[in-house]
């Protein structure tokens, strides 16, 4: 069942001064399986930031709709759109975006917080949380005293912690060094096992190689869509690279 639906998707800017349009999305239509591991893969200004903001919530498109849980993002009213954002989706990002003032249980905490739930209740799910993510013993340290990848697996709990419908990731091994970045997409696995849906935007063959499908994003459009099928990582990562060197070399639709 399609939790995510995103039919003729159109993004037109008008530049500040000259008054020029530049459409950075344009006709983009797929939908996302409850349950699937979705990496989004282009060139710089292709288009794929413009997209992940739209399904973030955190713009809105000039043409087109985003249905989320059969809520279309573009009807939500600008009061009710964070609540939404909080209670649906949950965000990784390349920077961590963690609080130093706040210890990494607190970062964690932030969103029920907001969301106004108990002490209780947020103490009973961070538990399983941080046990599966391996930070237990790191949630009274501040986001200083840790390193890249316990920062990013602190991150990766805040947004699951909500138990969102769909985590939406940007760039997320993008500021971590190997090991933590094979670390990171090991967890995102064993999250997707265990039913999360995620999308995540990357330039990273490595992090694409790990999620079950690919979309290829050029010049505003869906250009290519890979499944993983039996592959392999390895498989994935040839594949994925083979469409990368199209991409790049302007080859045609497949």
């Amino acid at each position: 069942m399609s939790m995510l639906e995103v039919t003729n998707l159109r993004k037109v800017y008008t530049t500040r001064f000259a008054g020029n349009q530049v459409e950075a999305l344009k006709n983009v239509s797929f939908s996302v399986e409850e349950g699937e591991y979705i990496a989004i893969m282009g060139e710089s200004g292709s288009g794929k930031t413009t997209l992940l903001n739209i399904l973030a919530a955190l713009d809105k498109p000039t043409d087109g709709s985003v249905i989320l849980n059969d809520r279309e993002l573009t009807h939500i009213r600008e009061s009710e759109v964070s609540a939404f954002r909080r209670d649906n989706l949950g965000f990784v990002f390349q920077e961590f975006n963690l609080l130093d003032t706040f210890t990494l249980e607190d970062n964690i905490y932030l969103p029920l917080v907001l969301a106004g739930k108990s002490h209780q209740e947020m103490s009973e799910r961070i538990a399983p949380i941080a046990d599966q993510l391996g930070i237990r013993k790191l949630l009274r340290k501040y986001p200083y005293e840790v390193s890249g990848g316990q920062k990013q697996r602190a991150a990766v709990a805040r947004a699951l912690i909500t138990e969102p419908k769909l985590i939406l990731a940007d760039e997320p091994t993008g500021a971590l060094d190997s090991k933590a970045s094979s670390e990171l997409l090991q967890l995102f696995s064993e999250v997707n096992r265990k039913g999360q849906t995620i999308l995540m935007v990357t330039h990273s063959v490595n992090a694409a190689s790990h999620a079950n499908r690919i979309l290829f994003i050029k010049d505003g459009e869906v250009f290519h869509q890979i499944y993983r099928g039996n592959s392999t990582n390895e498989q994935l990562y040839q594949k994925i690279s083979e469409t990368l060197t199209i991409l790049a070399t302007g080859g045609d639709r497949r």
